[in-house]
């Protein structure tokens, strides 16, 4: 009863936290992105030389950051402390070289910068995908292939997609999420050969959009709901790294065809901006493309396999 009512507990803060960022520094996006990013930062690749005093904490010293971005150290207390996000392209851009930030990252620097700058926006519906997109996904038969948005709920799927990774259609709308699925499905999260990476790639990419859209109470929740209840992704999150899409290689481990090495690549859909169409192919001539081919015709009729199956193990008795 006691670990209930302190999940309880803590979800209520964090959801508070992020629906009403004016009452706690968890609205403090840039502070803590800046803090993070300090913190992360070896003195000596800054090129700082050993001072001789002793460091408290990993990373750089506020001073550091202030004489490596030339700015003064009453300036970055207070962006960190989240007292001032009146910062000019300039400022970020010494800032963003000082830390050393990769193109993602200082990306998200000038988004969460400009927060107080942004205007209200209207909460998206409901979307729907389009016919022809559909259409797309199911003459894709030799490809395993999705429609996300920037939360990562799956919004159309064709069936190679369900072979490869869950039955979507056997789940609720509140279920086919991506990042759910990884971080709460068991059985999700055994197909990856390395889970920790791409646990911690879907926290990067995640915490992009969040900086990008901070008004979707739909992302909010996810995210509160995810850091309630599984502690690497309240942990990772809280690291506050960040990724933009790009290809990835990914390794799965299938319970049909065994290993599967695969290109995850991501396409824009210019009619609708916040969808993504996710597709998975094999390098050519590859044992992975062989097996990927056997199982999108196991997917294919899986009748046929179940009475093969079931024949082979007869023949054995």
């Amino acid at each position: 009863m006691q670990t209930s009512t302190r999940h309880t507990a803590v979800a209520g803060r964090t959801l508070e936290a992020m629906e009403h960022p004016d009452d706690t520094s968890d609205a403090n996006e840039l502070g803590d992105f800046l803090r993070a990013r300090r913190a992360g930062l070896d003195p000596r690749r800054a090129g700082l030389p050993d001072d001789g005093r002793l460091r408290r904490v990993p990373g750089l010293r506020r001073e550091e950051l202030a004489q490596l971005a030339h700015v003064s150290v009453d300036y970055v207390v207070r962006l960190e402390q989240g007292r001032t996000r009146r910062v000019s392209r300039p400022v970020l851009d010494a800032l963003a070289d000082a830390l050393q930030l990769a193109p993602d990252e200082r990306a998200y620097l000038f988004t969460v910068a400009d927060l107080t700058q942004a205007a209200p926006v209207r909460q998206p519906g409901k979307q729907q995908v389009h016919r022809q997109l559909r259409q797309l996904l199911d003459g894709m038969h030799d490809i395993p292939a999705m429609i996300l948005n920037r939360r990562m709920d799956v919004l159309a799927w064709n069936r190679g997609a369900s072979a490869l990774l869950t039955d979507f259609a056997g789940l609720s709308a509140h279920e086919r999420n991506l990042i759910r699925l990884t971080f709460l499905d068991d059985a999700f999260r055994s197909l990856y050969a390395d889970w920790p990476r791409a646990a911690r790639e879907c926290v990067a990419v995640l915490r992009m959009e969040a900086g990008r859209h901070p008004n979707d109470s739909a992302l909010t929740n996810l995210v509160g709901e995810l850091s309630v209840r599984d502690p690497d992704f309240r942990a990772w999150w809280g690291s506050h790294q960040v990724r933009g899409p790009r290809q990835l290689t990914k390794t799965y481990l299938h319970p049909v065809v065994g290993a599967l090495t695969l290109d995850v690549q991501q396409f824009s859909v210019d009619t609708q901006p916040d969808q993504h169409l996710v597709a998975y192919t094999a390098p050519a001539d590859s044992p992975s493309q062989e097996a990927l081919r056997f199982l999108l015709q196991w997917a294919a009729h899986p009748t046929d396999q179940q009475d093969d199956h079931a024949t082979e193990q007869g023949g054995h008795r």
